[in-house]
């Protein structure tokens, strides 16, 4: 004999206004219409400079004044040209000094970092906390109250208006390195490390052939924050360039801005100079942006 139970006789397992709950859930997850509206806003601060250096740098000089601010003209390649022709293409020469600095000190940069995050997280050795609080300390404190003493002690040495002074100075990166030990603390299993220490593996090749990959989603992350910062930074090259040939291009377009209060001319120059200056961030953005991922196990190899 068997017993049959009807849909009626079934208790219902979801708690009593549970259905409701489910609806007002759904109605919580979704983003309501003033957040929308403070992303609107912000996303409009952002973009809005953006837009006018772009209408800006289509029009001469005579419109540059006289038209409506967001109303595009016809003169862009006309400026391009201008610009290249200036003091025989200074201006690219500029762009070349830029991406040496921004690409050179943020690879390196981005490797120090990740020896260095590698070592806090993995290692233990007398001092260590007193190392890492030291370290938060310098991540407080801002690059431009370090610029003068920097200057002081590279012109010591005989270093400063070279390449090298720009790039010493940007080649520790605190922030970068505090990064890199979160990333590695989570990204690199301890046990693989010591699986590779029981194998006879030496501990640079642990680092290069192991946490290294492990750690390469991260270090992206790491390489586009100091790449952006070295491009964009204008008091420590300022302070330490007196020949236009080394300048970025920060430093170039600042004395351009500044001539530009005697010859207007100049004015139309900078603007298409600042626009063909962002081209770079946004390709090398567009290229990394694969790598940028969020998992912090992202990037794990076998041993």
């Amino acid at each position: 004999m068997t017993a049959t139970i009807t849909p009626q006789a079934v208790p219902s397992l979801a708690p009593p206004g549970g259905r409701g709950r489910g609806r007002d859930r759904s109605a919580a997850e979704r983003p309501s219409a003033f957040g929308t509206a403070v992303l609107l806003l912000g996303a409009v601060y952002c973009l809005l400079p953006v837009l006018w250096v772009i209408t800006a740098s289509t029009k001469d000089g005579s419109e540059l004044f006289s038209t409506f601010t967001f109303a595009p003209s016809t003169h862009l390649w006309d400026n391009i040209v201008a610009l290249t022709q200036y003091r025989d293409g200074l201006f690219w020469r500029w762009m070349l000094n830029t991406a040496l600095y921004a690409g050179v000190g943020a690879l390196v940069s981005s490797y120090i970092s990740a020896l260095s995050g590698y070592v806090l997280a993995k290692f233990e050795f007398p001092g260590k906390g007193k190392v890492f609080a030291i370290l938060l300390m310098g991540v407080l404190v801002p690059g431009v109250i370090l610029a003068i003493p920097q200057y002081f002690l590279l012109a010591q040495i005989g270093l400063t208006n070279t390449y090298w002074s720009v790039l010493l100075p940007q080649l520790i990166s605190p922030y970068g390195i505090y990064l890199a030990r979160i990333y590695a603390a989570a990204a690199v299993p301890t046990d693989v490390v010591e699986a590779a220490r029981t194998e006879g593996a030496g501990e640079m090749r642990i680092f290069t052939r192991i946490a290294l990959p492990m750690m390469a989603p991260g270090l992206v992350t790491i390489f586009l924050f100091q790449f952006v910062a070295i491009w964009n930074n204008f008091m420590l090259p300022y302070i330490m360039l007196g020949n236009d040939q080394l300048f970025p291009i920060t430093v170039g377009l600042s004395g351009l801005l500044n001539q530009g209060a005697t010859v207007p001319a100049l004015y139309t120059l900078v603007i298409t100079g600042a626009l063909l200056s962002i081209v770079p961030l946004v390709i090398l953005f567009l290229l990394l942006q694969r790598f940028w991922r969020v998992d912090l196990a992202a990037g794990a190899v076998k041993a």
